[in-house]
């Protein structure tokens, strides 16, 4: 009777040890850090660059953490072997320093669950809220009325793995973070139903998930702002069957269809030239306004006003770029082909049109290589490329350029995309950051980038 009761007795809660994961020489919080044991035990690092230790077997005593992360490492020893040795204690704050490999800046994840939940553990950010939201696939963004609206694809849920398929939405400040660093604290106004729920606002009828792209805010005859997409239906395994203009209602705060622009049939099996990609406002040399709709160059304009786009006899087609040479060897690098590959966009500070894109069939990570390259017009031609993030095994498809979030003045360049195990051969999901937003600097007088700048000193 006794030895049951030792066999089943209750462990006392154990006060977890907090190790912080910075940057060598600023100190910054580093996201998306891998401390694993001998015995493979992993901890994360959550936006606090931390993880919460609580395990009980690790404490007093020396242990071995392998250190990894895309874009940062710490040395390797004699056998290869790249970690620290650090000895665990409950309530203790131990300190580890990587150092960064790659020119983007990791800062922080914008989407998904326990943003801070390491931290939490160890009793600090206890005033962070959940949204809800434990992951989702790629951004746009546009100011709108003085506000900026976010639109999210497909999202998980936590009460089931399938969850919203008609784009989550949310408002936030026109400059949502003041101070371009770690620790990231993204506040979004998630879109709710009446019980408080998350919610769609793209709820278009007809077969499977509605997918939007070319978010965009544009000017009425009456001169008021309307916020206008593109949007198409899916159906089976990935058939895109519909595709259409969607306008929001500011009253519902969802988008509704305008009008169907084309639907797969045997004698149209191929949609026409349509607005897809992000949206890129631009003044030709004549004083005139046009979008472009860029993936990540533009492959179609029209006037900037609402009522041309919606007229289909406006838009006008345009080549993008096919090809862009390595600064490093002169070697190829093809831009992905999918709707929402890169962005591009007038930088103030640079006085040049800029481009961060995904590569096509990249090394190491065949949709995980994102480069930057410059322009003096935005259909180019664009000068030499360079590789600026950099996965082993991971995918990270669908950047987003954040240009506008950026005082004018400012050389910081700040991007985000999907990341995620699908599409690599990674059979392993990242705890937390699987299938989520994550937000990268560029600081754009960096000298690794001189080779991208036609005009930088040498």
């Amino acid at each position: 009777m006794a030895l049951c009761a030792w066999q089943f007795s209750v462990v006392a809660a154990v006060v977890p040890c907090r190790i912080e994961v910075v940057e060598q020489g600023s100190g910054w919080p580093v996201p998306l850090v891998a401390l694993k044991t001998t015995h493979h035990v992993a901890f994360y690092t959550d936006n606090a660059g931390v993880v919460a230790v609580n395990t009980p077997e690790l404490f007093g005593r020396e242990v071995f953490f392998h250190v990894s992360a895309d874009g940062y490492e710490v040395s390797a020893d004699g056998f290869g072997y790249s970690g620290v040795r650090l000895r665990p204690e409950p309530g203790a704050t131990l300190r580890v320093e990587v150092r960064r490999t790659m020119i983007a800046r990791r800062l922080g994840r914008l989407t998904g669950a326990g943003l801070f939940a390491e931290s939490q553990a160890t009793g600090q950010d206890t005033g962070w809220k959940e949204s809800g939201v434990f992951g989702c696939d790629s951004v746009q963004t546009v100011l709108h009325r003085g506000r900026r609206h976010w639109l999210w694809g497909d999202t998980t849920l936590p009460h089931y793995p399938l969850g919203l398929f008609d784009s989550l939405g949310a408002e936030s400040e026109a400059r949502p973070f003041q101070a371009f660093e770690p620790p990231l604290r993204p506040l979004f106004e998630f879109r709710r139903d009446e019980q408080g729920r998350l919610r769609g606002v793209t709820p278009m009828s007809g077969e499977g998930p509605t997918w939007a792209t070319a978010l965009v805010s544009l000017p009425a005859r009456d001169g008021s702002p309307r916020l206008v997409c593109s949007y198409c239906k899916v159906r089976g395994h990935l058939e895109v069957y519909e595709w259409g203009l969607g306008v929001w209602n500011e009253t519902s705060h969802q988008f509704e269809r305008l009008k169907v622009l084309w639907t797969r049939s045997a004698t149209s099996p191929r949609p026409p030239p349509l607005p897809v990609g992000h949206a890129v406002p631009w003044k030709d040399p004549a004083g005139r306004d046009w979008i472009l709709f860029a993936h990540p160059f533009p492959a179609l304009r029209c006037p900037a006003t609402f009522e041309a786009w919606q007229d289909p006899t406006t838009w006008e087609p345009l080549e993008p770029h096919k090809e862009l040479r390595s600064a490093h060897d002169g070697s190829a690098v093809r831009p992905h082909d999918g709707v929402h590959s890169g962005g591009m966009g007038w930088q103030s500070w640079r006085r040049r049109w800029v481009t961060v894109f995904l590569q096509s069939g990249g090394a190491p990570s065949t949709l995980g290589e994102l480069w930057y390259a410059e322009a003096e017009a935005p259909t180019g031609p664009w000068g030499p490329a360079v590789k600026v993030l950099t996965h082993r095994n991971h995918t990270f498809y669908n950047p987003c350029l954040h240009l506008d979030l950026t005082p004018s003045d400012s050389p910081v360049l700040l991007f985000e995309g999907t990341y995620t195990r699908e599409f690599s051969s990674n059979a392993v999901a990242t705890p937390r950051h699987d299938y989520n937003q994550i937000l990268y600097r560029l600081d754009l007088d960096d000298p690794r980038l001189r080779p991208a700048q036609k005009d930088a000193p040498p």
